[in-house]
């Protein structure tokens, strides 16, 4: 089956856009490869560079990246400090050392990569990607520092797992997006896509990260490392219970959120309840409370210092928002420039099977805009027209592939590329080799099983 819809015809504008997005890109990759600028500074010039070679206003051009940083920073921005203060609360007062320490003895150094891609794939399911990794990071620096083994060995499974949740399976917003316009069962999807993520997750994870480990040596950013270090002052850490349960609060709270989304009836106490408890902001702050009760002053932690933890958690991740911030002003200059309009087009030119066209039309738009919500709805958009006859299950694979696309090779332009490499310290190119490769991974392991089981359950 092929893709067919109308749509303006090719125009002299839409060649001037894919030319000016890819000169916006290129000018971000010198300014931090080459001269060495600070990523924020590098995105801001190269923003302008593409929003006026694509004929916007340069108020135009302000106006967009500040609405884009601004929204970014709204959704992620206050999520990243709370779950740093909760970072730093878990480091300090040994609830991290705790945890680590429990799962190294179940656990080989041969069998840790692969712990640590089920400790994501548990703690991933309910949460938002941004939320997972700031929750696990304090974990993946203490268990690198503990197990001495290479910091990529034990992230990057970690990573593996919550990003491939977050592209594949409901109740994540891309997937939902994609089940919603498709008009596809959430079961059913919920169901083939832990079949197409199982692989995934272990091809990006524990083998990708043991053979890259193996290749490129990181150390642990200072900065972080600090943030991250345990200093008990010989105080006895909290127990395994304590420590899980301040760990996996937001998980079970946001979970609660889902279910009773999917199961109460609307505007009843209890759903109201969970639905409040359940936002990300909400449920990471509860917990941030909790943790400062839980793992500083009932154990006799002075006042000061817990204050003093807080406070201290915040300086290392300012850089972190500010770049995060300016790749969401990237986005939304591109997407008012109208990229998302212009990748349509070239889709409708295109003839091949649909759900090999859904995956490209996804991997465009993630390349050009850095949103995965933005490729998984224009997508599911273009294509809902001409799947409104197939069946439930072929309905669930094109959800399932439009979410493998919009992960594809995700670089300069998306939050999660900045994220990772302001956290572990990385440089650019590594940053490609450890985020973008292992997103690559994912997608097309995603393409590639959703292609077959098309084929199979025909």
């Amino acid at each position: 089956m092929h893709l067919t819809t109308t749509l303006a015809p090719w125009a002299a504008h839409d060649t001037q856009l894919i030319l000016s997005c890819a000169l916006g890109l290129a000018l971000i990759i010198v300014f931090i490869s080459v001269l060495k600028l600070a990523p924020f500074l590098s995105i801001l010039v190269g923003t302008f560079a593409a929003g006026f070679a694509a004929g916007l206003p340069l108020e135009a051009i302000a106006s967009a990246f500040s609405k884009g940083a601004g929204a970014l920073l709204g959704d992620v921005g206050i999520i990243i400090a709370l779950g740093a203060m909760l970072g730093a609360l878990m480091a300090e007062s040994g609830a991290a050392d705790r945890l680590v320490s429990t799962i190294l003895e179940h656990s080989t150094p041969r069998t840790l990569p692969w712990m640590m891609a089920v400790v994501a794939l548990l703690i991933g399911l309910p949460l938002f990607f941004e939320v997972g990794l700031v929750m696990m990071v304090p974990i993946i620096f203490v268990m690198a520092r503990r197990s001495q083994q290479p910091i990529l060995r034990i992230a990057i499974p970690a990573l593996a797992g919550m990003t491939t949740l977050h592209a594949l399976l409901p109740p994540h917003p891309g997937p939902l997006i994609a089940v919603s316009a498709l008009h596809a069962d959430l079961g059913l999807t919920l169901g083939l896509g832990l079949i197409v993520a199982i692989p995934a997750v272990i091809l990006a994870g524990p083998l990708y990260g043991i053979w890259l480990s193996r290749r490129m040596h990181v150390v642990e950013p200072e900065e972080m490392g600090k943030l991250f270090s345990t200093q008990q002052n010989g105080a006895e850490p909290p127990s395994f219970a304590i420590s899980l349960i301040t760990i996996l609060l937001p998980v079970v709270l946001m979970l609660g959120r889902t279910v009773a989304k999917l199961l109460l009836q609307p505007e009843t106490f209890l759903f109201n309840t969970l639905n409040f408890l359940g936002e990300p902001l909400v449920a990471l702050g509860f917990t941030v409370l909790f943790a400062v009760v839980a793992l500083g002053w009932s154990r006799g932690m002075a006042r000061e210092r817990v204050g003093g933890i807080l406070r201290k958690s915040l300086p290392p991740i300012a850089a972190l928002l500010l770049t995060i911030g300016a790749g969401g002003g990237l986005k939304q200059a591109l997407v008012v420039a109208g990229i998302s309009t212009t990748i349509g087009k070239i889709a409708v030119g295109a003839h091949m099977p649909l759900i090999l066209l859904a995956w490209l039309i996804a991997v465009a738009l993630r390349q050009a805009t850095g949103s995965a919500t933005v490729a998984t709805t224009t997508t599911a958009g273009i294509v809902a027209p001409v799947v409104a006859g197939l069946s439930a299950t072929h309905n669930s694979l094109m959800a399932l592939a439009i979410g493998a696309g919009s992960v594809f090779f995700c670089h300069v332009n998306d939050a999660g590329f900045w994220m990772v490499r302001e956290y572990f310290g990385l440089q650019l190119k590594q940053t490609v080799l450890v985020w973008s490769v292992l997103q690559t991974i994912v997608s097309v392991v995603g393409l590639v099983l959703t292609l077959v089981l098309w084929t199979t359950l025909t």
